[in-house]
């Protein structure tokens, strides 16, 4: 069976979902497990079937979503070798950590 795969819905799919991911971490709002993960799943089927996309042009785009929506870049964010730290398709998208009180004085 042959499906055909229009590689320019899925960039572009992938565009909503990053511009909506970075916005929401943007105003310190949590992202679920399961749209982070479907989205990388994403990524990774891109780069599969995508002959003229690399991950690095992948992540070209991904850095252009983050930049607009939080004002900074990733390699701003999390240093220039960020993908060491999160190797593709991972995406570094994290929340801001709540703030802990402790309940006791100990």
């Amino acid at each position: 069976m042959h499906v055909e795969v229009s590689v320019g819905i899925l960039l572009e799919e992938l565009i909503q979902r990053w511009s909506h991911m970075f916005t929401a971490l943007g105003g310190g709002d949590h992202l679920p497990p399961s749209v982070l993960l479907r989205t990388e799943g994403m990524m990774e089927a891109l780069a599969l079937v995508a002959t003229d996309l690399s991950p690095a042009a992948i992540d070209v785009e991904m850095n252009r979503c983050y930049a607009q929506a939080l004002g900074r870049t990733l390699e701003e964010e999390f240093g220039e070798d960020w993908r060491e730290f999160y190797p593709f398709p991972q995406i570094p998208a994290v929340g801001r950590r709540a703030p802990v009180y402790p309940s006791t004085k100990d």
